[in-house]
């Protein structure tokens, strides 16, 4: 099992909702986990007929004041806090008789509940959680010893882990559920906050308002649509030159940063050209000049009012064929003086000076009456994740084109196709119903600027349901495809490529985007 893996030996339960704990707890006493507990949650796991031990022997002091004060003692928290690898810690918990505590399971009082509920002041105060808040963030903070569960909704997920694990969790898991601990926490918090100022926020907005500043934009995706961007701008980039950012053009800017920081690992020099959030120019090369030069080419069409972007400094030498080009924005990590110079003759050009930050956990979308959550896709798949499935092998150069091809259409709406050779966008099927219509047009993309397309290598977002995808591709000279797979009717696309001699990779992970 992975580095820093460590074995459950005692935990701590205390939750409000006990729905789908019983399974957790019967696989932590098959595995001889000391259970301790509080209150009502010991009371269930006393029924379950399962060994329990109430914190009040572990801190030799009762539960006081209605319950309100249960577990929060230095017996309890030492045991969650200490840190294993440090001796003086670990002296101190013998020192004192501390036991450690490794897997702490909390589900927090319904305060947002019981205000939608319409509870009274005194019953939506007594539904503030003090322990269990402090026992999820103490436990979060020390991840690289203990694994916290902070709610209801990750039953299911650590009920696998230690199913799966014996018991034993690794500390890229712990470090996830931490994540996990305190969004819970953060947002529990906005929603006490909300209350106790007299104002009720969006779902929506509740993810991410606090102390984020907001942005009025001059408005939306349309002029009669208002808008704004609430979050730290500033920590994002530099505005070297231009006007203020829109609506549309943070969209394009979300998707060509994710872009090109998946592109900047396959090594060279990335160069990239959005429209829409999609691209319509991309390659890779030894120097940026070749760089910018090769993705123009792709589509110089669709570059005009473009969002150009690329992972290294600008040069002036670069500068100097952007300059002739009519673009919205151009972001980079930074740019020489003389680069600068060039690219500020324009007054209305966005110039932007990137920084390094982390990105967000998780993408939001409003859709209906309520909000969509998700992890982002981080999957960027590498030659040695792509299965080879037919007789054929791609070349050393088809597979690195692959690579390079499969990372376009993980970020190109969907139904998605990507035409690439030698580290160039070709042509691109982009946000089409069918993969058929999406793959011819690609083919007519890469035709109308002369692109040559035998030996050239294709990448679609999602599996083949049909092998007339694989034929159309053959005729039009492409010799190695990459797809996730999954059909039904994998063999009829595959023995497809057998046919007609081409390579075809299976990834196992789809890539949709809409």
């Amino acid at each position: 099992m992975a580095e820093n893996t460590k074995r459950i030996e005692s935990a701590l339960i205390s939750v409000f909702d006990k729905d789908g704990l019983e399974p957790i707890v019967r696989e932590l006493h098959r595995s001889g986990v000391t259970l301790y507990s509080t209150g009502g949650t010991r009371s269930f796991i006393e029924a379950l007929d399962i060994p329990v031990v109430p914190v009040e022997d572990l801190t030799a002091f009762p539960s006081i004041l209605g319950g309100r004060v249960k577990t929060l003692h230095p017996k309890i928290f030492g045991g969650i806090l200490a840190r294993r690898g440090l001796q003086s810690d670990v002296a101190q918990m013998e020192e004192h008789a501390i036991p450690a505590i490794d897997l702490v399971i909390v589900d927090l009082y319904p305060f947002e509940n019981t205000v939608a509920a319409g509870g009274s002041e005194q019953e939506i105060i007594e539904k503030i959680d003090i322990g269990g808040i402090s026992l999820i963030r103490a436990a979060a903070k020390n991840f690289n010893d203990v694994l916290i569960v902070p709610a209801q909704r990750h039953y299911a997920e650590a009920l696998r882990i230690l199913t799966e694990q014996a018991g034993a969790t690794t500390l890229a898991q712990r470090r996830t559920f931490a994540t996990y601990g305190f969004a819970e926490s953060a947002h529990y918090d906005r929603v006490i906050h909300s209350w106790f100022s007299g104002y009720e926020p969006l779902a929506s907005e509740r993810l991410v308002l606090g102390t984020q500043p907001t942005h009025p934009l001059r408005y939306g995706e349309n002029p009669h649509q208002p808008a704004s961007f609430i979050g730290d701008l500033d920590g994002l980039f530099d505005r070297l030159n231009g006007k203020a950012l829109s609506y549309n053009n943070l969209l394009d800017l979300d998707a060509a940063v994710l872009l090109i920081d998946d592109l900047a690992l396959l090594g060279g020099v990335p160069f990239a050209i959005l429209k829409h959030n999609n691209a319509c120019g991309a390659a890779i090369r030894p120097s940026l000049r070749q760089a910018w030069d090769a993705a123009l080419a792709g589509d110089p069409v669709s570059a005009f009012g473009g969002v150009l972007i690329t992972s290294v400094t600008i040069d002036a030498n670069t500068a100097a064929g952007i300059n002739d080009l009519f673009f919205e924005i151009i972001c980079a990590p930074d740019y020489e003086p003389e680069a600068l110079g060039i690219l500020r003759k324009k007054k209305n050009r966005i110039i932007l000076k990137r920084k390094q930050v982390i990105p967000p956990p998780r993408k939001f979308r409003s859709a209906l009456n309520g909000i969509l959550s998700q992890l982002p896709d981080r999957i960027t798949d590498r030659t040695e994740d792509m299965r080879i499935v037919t007789k054929k092998s791609p070349s050393t150069t088809a597979l690195h084109d692959l690579e390079f091809s499969n990372i376009l259409v993980k970020h190109t709406k969907s139904n998605a196709i990507i035409l690439a050779k030698d580290q160039q966008l070709l042509g691109s099927g982009t946000g089409q119903t069918s993969r058929v219509d999406a793959l011819e047009q690609a083919i007519a993309k890469a035709g109308k600027f002369k692109f040559n397309l035998d030996g050239a290598v294709m990448a679609s977002d999602a599996f083949f349901p049909f092998p007339d995808c694989v034929e159309i591709a053959a005729n039009a000279g492409i010799t190695a495809i990459v797809q996730p797979g999954g059909s039904i009717r994998d063999r009829d696309s595959i023995d497809a490529c057998n046919k007609r001699e081409i390579a075809m990779c299976i990834t196992g992970n789809r890539h949709f985007k809409h």
